[in-house]
């Protein structure tokens, strides 16, 4: 058996480790998940009410075009149906990107510790990925645009970054679009841009009209809560969007999904909770952060990267075996680790895990 060469070496992606393993693994009754940025609050009541009567018709296919779901989304958005393709996840629109536009050679740029998917996909279709270093946790968008040559094919920028937090304000982010070539793809990815406060961040899907060269990724599996349906989606021109079609399964969501989604939808007085909560949320795990003396980056999604001073990935199993599940061994921040924002009960508790943690390992605050 003779796979693509290409695929041979490629690092297999590693979710933040489930709770039930942790569980088994070291004997703990409790264990508070803060690793994969899923919302500690759930889904909305009414998208739990959906996924229960849809249970009726498990035996049928779901829509493949998702019709009902996709004409709610583009009234909500402010857009066409056919600007708007649905995936098991943002995730697969990802790899459906790179399935219809990557041939091997092709060039893509992104930056040098943002979400793996991008580079991973890339990899499989032997495109060439161009890693441009960070700034401060931040899109060095100079410094891509300085990459760019005639094999490039596709910009990522991730906003807010996974897993820095950081955004790249509107003006920066128009700036950087009026310099893009038009042949060269931008996608933009705000898987958590709903949870973004900041006044200064762009609305990619108000960016599509002027810029026929972008496409616009999101999720209901972050502030929505709908993580275990795997159900995202793309924005872009109708040209973008059916060429990303024919490359994409018939049936790649499933009915449960575009059920409970459709409902979740419609409750944006839950999203607007859940930001409220969230927010809160950012602000009790920074201040605590200041007390102890550690310097996190700017958070804008519903995750903190914060220094601890300390091997990442030693702090990562000192609080795993206090039963506390965060992120690490993010190769250009070995010493940080990405808490996702719990709840204020969840943020106590891993508060005073951490410290007990830096106490144990000689970090003073």
């Amino acid at each position: 058996m003779n796979p693509k060469p290409n695929i041979v070496d490629l690092p297999v992606y590693k979710p933040g480790k489930p709770i039930e393993e942790v569980k088994k693994e070291l004997g703990l009754e409790e264990v508070i998940k803060l690793a994969s940025n899923e919302n500690p609050y759930g889904a909305s009541p009414s998208a739990k009410a959906a996924i229960v009567a849809e249970l009726e018709n498990l035996s049928l296919y779901p829509d493949g075009a998702a019709a009902e779901l996709t004409s709610a989304l583009a009234s909500h958005l402010g857009v066409k149906s056919e600007n708007i393709i649905f995936g098991c996840g943002s995730d697969e629109i990802i790899a459906l990107i790179t399935r219809a536009f990557f041939l091997p050679g092709d060039e893509t740029i992104m930056a040098d510790q943002t979400f793996s998917v991008y580079k991973s996909n890339a990899d499989i279709e032997s495109a060439v990925s161009i890693e441009v270093p960070l700034v401060e946790g931040t899109h060095d968008l100079d410094g891509m645009l300085a990459r760019i040559t005639d094999r490039t094919k596709v910009i990522w920028i991730c906003n807010p970054n996974n897993p820095t937090g950081t955004i790249v304000p509107e003006q920066a982010l128009i700036t950087f679009l009026d310099s893009v070539p038009a042949n060269v793809m931008v996608v933009l990815d705000e898987a958590y841009c709903e949870y973004v406060t900041d006044l200064t961040y762009s609305d990619g899907i108000k960016l599509l009209e002027r810029y026929p060269n972008l496409v616009v990724l999101r999720t209901f599996s972050k502030i929505y809560g709908l993580a275990a349906l795997r159900i995202g989606y793309g924005v872009a021109s109708p040209q973008i969007i059916t060429l990303i079609n024919q490359v994409r399964e018939p049936f790649n969501t499933s009915r449960l999904a575009q059920a409970a989604a459709l409902a979740a939808l419609k409750d944006q007085a839950y999203v607007q909770e859940c930001r409220r909560l969230n927010s809160a949320g950012i602000v009790q795990l920074q201040d605590e952060f200041k007390r102890l003396g550690l310097k996190s980056f700017p958070a804008h999604g519903n995750f903190i990267m914060v220094d601890v001073r300390k091997p990442g990935t030693e702090v990562f199993d000192a609080l795993l075996r206090k039963g506390v599940i965060v992120r690490a061994g993010h190769r250009l921040y070995p010493t940080y680790i990405r808490v996702t924002v719990g709840s204020a009960e969840q943020n106590r508790a891993f508060v005073a895990a951490l410290e007990q943690t830096l106490a144990e390992q000689g970090v003073k605050a």
